[in-house]
C-alpha cells in the first residue's frame, strides 16, 4: 500500500469550459461542491500539472473553478476530462461514520471471513449506480468488480490492511457456470 504522504484523492474531474476567459467546470466528488478548491493546489493523477484553484461559482451541480495559468477558452477546453487530486494528508480526518476515504482503500487486502485470500483492492469506482470495488485477484487474474455493499463487505480495517468481504456467487470464478451440484 503506497505511504499517505504518497497517496492522491480525486477532488473531481474537469467537465468542460465555461466562458472565454478560462474558467472551467468541474464535476466535484467532495461532500460539498466548494470542497474541489478547500485543500489547495490541485494537481493532475501523474503529477505533472499542478495548479492554484479558486471556486467560482456554481452551474447546475458543477463548480465553476479558476485554474492557475489557464486564461482562456482553448486551454480550459484542453483540460476536459483531467481529473484533480491533492495528497491524502491535506484533506481532514474522515467522518466518525466511515472513518476513512474511498482512496484508504486502495492497495488493502481483500479476504473472507474464513481468511481467504481473494486479492489486493485495485480501486473504487462510481458509474453512477453505486460504488464499485475493483479488486485484483490474488491469483493473478483479471480484475474484479464488486458493489461496496454492506452485504459484500464485511468490515473495513484500515489499520490492519484489509478488507472483510463475501463475494456473491460467481464473483471470483469467471461468473460463467453454475457450481458443481447447483
Amino acid at each position: 500500500m503506497a505511504e499517505a504522504s504518497q497517496r492522491k484523492v480525486c477532488l473531481g474531474v474537469v467537465a468542460g469550459a465555461h466562458g472565454v476567459r478560462g474558467l472551467v467546470r468541474v464535476k466535484p466528488f467532495t461532500e460539498a461542491p466548494e470542497g474541489v478548491a478547500a485543500y489547495g493546489p490541485v494537481e493532475t493523477a501523474d503529477g505533472a500539472r499542478r495548479f492554484a484553484i479558486e471556486a467560482k461559482g456554481m452551474v447546475k451541480e458543477l463548480v465553476l473553478c479558476r485554474l492557475g495559468g489557464i486564461d482562456d477558452r482553448d486551454a480550459a477546453e484542453a483540460l476536459r476530462g483531467t481529473e484533480l487530486y491533492v495528497p491524502r494528508d491535506r484533506l481532514p480526518p474522515a467522518g466518525d461514520d466511515e472513518g476513512w476515504y474511498h482512496a484508504d482503500l486502495v492497495g488493502l487486502r481483500a479476504v473472507g471471513a474464513d481468511d481467504h485470500d481473494y486479492g489486493t483492492v485495485a480501486g473504487v469506482h462510481n458509474f453512477g449506480a453505486g460504488d464499485l470495488l475493483e479488486i485484483a485477484p490474488a491469483d493473478g487474474g483479471a480484475t474484479v468488480l464488486m458493489g461496496f455493499t454492506g452485504a459484500n463487505v464485511l468490515q473495513v480495517d484500515i489499520a490492519g490492511g484489509r478488507i472483510v468481504i463475501d463475494p456473491p456467487l460467481g464473483t471470483f470464478d469467471g461468473g460463467g457456470e453454475e457450481p458443481d451440484g447447483a
